[in-house]
């Protein structure tokens, strides 16, 4: 089989993966609409989709869009352990399972058509083993591409298949719009737009030059080739985390510095922590803030050296938000808080720095500074509490005492964790 021509490449996208198992855990659920969460909505069911609830929506207003709705605050291990149990039959047909999210995955089943037949013969046979076998809807789009296929389960949604034959694919693709491309959120979108572009047949006859003047070179020459569909990236199983990061989203029009830095305080702890479990440090610290209209900006300073201290964090955190916030909100609240840690070494062995005439020697952000190390010792205590006690037991006072914290379980922050960055330990 001529490998070009071939399409071994599957994605399988659980469907509406947190709401389903509560509607297979509890079968008075099945048929309603139903949200997960707290603040927010975590995940909303297909039937509570049809009146707009969506995630990252605040629940009032989801409650609004949907009097009938039903909120359940979810199970973090009952949704961990069935995302294992369904990636585990996907490595029943081939070994190179690519797990992106907790509920979806790549797979290129080149190898196993000898044994299990063509690929959407796989694709079929992995949705029954799951619905069999775990009461869950899995929908699968197959391809000759990472790409395709991915677009191919969105097209298949809900509980379906979609085969992308090789010889008709760009006939399938350009018909469709623009959106279905990774990287074309609303900004980008309403930027083609203004070019008259709205399917990805449009996008694809428009030339790169009038694409990177608009958008620019990286994300214009990107665009133009999935619009040809050309993407080369193979299935990869095991990476190593590039980052180690944490969101939360407000549930809110949330307009008050106070409550941001609280935020960020509970951010910085859940990555200092899974940085200092991992044994690594970073030097690039990054903060990504979506505000109320969902336009995402993302603001990044890179450290002289590198650390994993909760402080350090923080405290950058803060002055990036600070600077960025008010520069680029133009009167618009925040809506989700992210912090992400780059730039990765193995966590360094801090020594005492001599503060000579240095004035900024004792700032957060110096990991040999007398401070620094007093708060290296904090975060190692505190972390051997948290192992023997639990995450609630010990914290700082600025987020267990906080009136406003979220009513969502901090476990399900940990859900939108790369799949990498919850199993890399090495």
């Amino acid at each position: 089989m001529d490998a070009r021509r071939s399409a071994p490449i599957l994605h399988v996208d659980l469907d509406a993966f947190y709401a389903s198992v509560e509607q297979m855990r509890r079968p008075e659920l099945r048929g309603k609409p139903i949200a997960v969460g707290g603040g927010v909505v975590l995940a909303a069911s297909y039937e509570a989709r049809r009146f707009g609830v969506r995630s990252a929506m605040p629940l009032g207003e989801a409650r609004r869009r949907c009097p009938r709705l039903i909120v359940v605050d979810g199970s973090f291990e009952d949704y961990v352990g069935l995302s294992d149990r369904v990636f585990d039959i996907c490595r029943s047909y081939t070994p190179l399972v690519e797990q992106t999210s907790i509920d979806e995955a790549f797979l290129d089943v080149s190898g196993a058509i000898h044994l299990f037949g063509a690929p959407a013969t796989i694709a079929a046979r992995i949705r029954r083993d799951v619905q069999g076998q775990l009461g869950l809807a899995i929908s699968a789009g197959v391809a000759r591409t990472k790409f395709l296929a991915k677009i191919g389960s969105r097209v298949a949604k809900p509980n379906g298949l979609v085969v992308i034959d090789p010889d008709t694919e760009l006939e399938f693709l350009h018909a469709l719009p623009v959106e279905l491309i990774w990287g074309v959120g609303p900004v980008t979108a309403a930027k083609l737009a203004e070019l008259g572009i709205v399917t990805v047949g449009e996008l694809a006859n428009t030339s790169e030059a009038n694409l990177t003047a608009r958008l620019g070179r990286g994300a214009g020459r990107h665009l133009h080739a999935l619009a040809w569909n050309r993407d080369p990236r193979p299935v990869v199983t095991k990476r190593r985390a590039g980052s180690v990061g944490a969101q939360s989203a407000f549930g809110r029009d949330e307009r008050d510095p106070a409550v941001h830095r609280r935020v960020l305080a509970r951010l910085a702890d859940r990555v200092g922590a899974r940085l200092r479990k991992k044994q690594r440090a970073g030097r690039t610290i990054t903060l990504r803030v979506r505000f109320s209209d969902l336009q995402a900006i993302t603001r990044a300073t890179t450290l002289g050296a590198a650390t994993a201290s909760t402080e350090a964090l923080y405290r950058v955190g803060v002055h990036l938000a600070e600077t960025e916030i008010p520069a680029a909100s133009a009167g618009r609240g925040v809506g989700l808080l992210g912090l992400r840690v780059s730039n990765l070494v193995r966590s360094p062995h801090l020594q005492l720095e001599l503060p000579l005439v240095d004035p900024h020697h004792d700032r957060a952000d110096r990991s040999g500074t007398e401070r620094a190390l007093a708060s290296a010792r904090l975060d190692h205590a505190i972390d051997g509490l948290r192992t023997r006690f639990g995450k609630e037991t010990v914290g700082r006072a600025s987020t267990l005492l906080d009136p406003r914290r979220p009513s969502t379980p901090i476990e399900f922050g940990d859900l939108a964790i790369p799949v990498e960055e919850r199993h890399d330990d090495e």
